[in-house]
């Protein structure tokens, strides 16, 4: 974040896990950080990632410097913001979106108000939102011999929960081909394959990621060659595969789920008089699970 930053106007960092794959980061991290600087023009806009393996990665490989959560956050405060934003593209509050949380608490003092917008899938409209753009984004495959098998990350948390909450939700919007498992939590490809097998109505099976980036393991963990990969392990089960290396963030309905709770946590902020008033204070929108 550049100096110069006026005291009351609120700054914005988009703090994503981050991925190695340039086109799709483009495609998805990029657009929703675009998203967000052009519904607030009057905030910077700057980025963050997680992931320190891709940090480095991206800092060896392509000469591209990321800061982490901690340098972004000093590098604000360094450049006189006041008042900020961190709006996380995480999919749940899960290990990953608390750590984010932690890292904010730890530099509270070093701002007069900061606020963490909420992940992606939060409340209930959430759900039906991102569930209708993905219906849409695969409507073409609806005919009634085709399933589309979702590829989520999963996590031990006890967020995981969302994918099955996603699940009834598309089951609610009147999509009853849509399966969803997890690359390192349950459900997983064989609960996946068991679930196909007992419809017993597929010729095909259409594959996609249910991350915000089509990354590592939507490339090699889904869409791969290898022999535990989800595109052969249905292959081996009978089914005619299509892989889509398309991510969450492709589709402006989902990038607009960011914006609108970007926007939620910039109301949070007391305006500059009220924020002297009170002294230095950090508002941060409640966790709507216990992770």
């Amino acid at each position: 974040m550049e100096a110069g930053q006026g005291e009351s106007t609120p700054a914005i960092l988009v703090v994503s896990f981050g991925t190695s794959y340039n086109e799709s980061r483009k495609l998805t991290i990029e657009a929703v950080e675009r998203d967000v600087a052009l519904a607030f023009p009057e905030c910077q806009v700057s980025r963050a990632f997680t992931s320190p393996t891709i940090i480095k990665l991206l800092r060896d490989r392509d000469g591209i410097v990321v800061d982490n959560v901690a340098q972004a956050l000093d590098r604000a405060a360094a450049a006189g913001i006041r008042n900020l934003v961190v709006q996380p593209t995480h999919l749940m509050d899960g290990f990953e979106y608390h750590g984010v949380v932690r890292q904010v608490e730890e530099h509270r003092e070093l701002f007069d108000q900061i606020t963490v917008g909420r992940p992606l899938l939060s409340g209930k409209e959430d759900f039906t939102a991102v569930a209708r753009a993905v219906i849409d984004d695969t409507r073409k495959y609806s005919d009634g011999q085709s399933a589309m098998v979702f590829m989520g990350h999963g996590t031990e948390a006890r967020s995981n929960q969302v994918y099955e909450k996603l699940q009834k939700t598309f089951g609610e919007e009147g999509s009853r081909h849509c399966y969803i498992g997890t690359v390192e939590a349950k459900p997983g490809i064989e609960d996946v394959a068991a679930a196909l097998k007992k419809k017993g109505i597929y010729r095909k099976v259409v594959l996609s990621p249910l991350m915000l980036v089509a990354g590592d393991h939507a490339n090699n963990d889904m869409a791969g060659d290898g022999k535990d990969s989800w595109k052969t392990v249905l292959v081996r089960e009978g089914y005619e595969t299509e892989c889509r290396i398309r991510g969450l963030g492709e589709l402006k309905a989902v990038r607009k789920i960011y914006v609108d709770h970007a926007e939620e946590a910039l109301g949070l902020l007391c305006s500059p008089g009220e924020a002297r008033k009170t002294g230095r204070i950090c508002h941060r929108v409640p966790l709507p699970g216990n992770g």
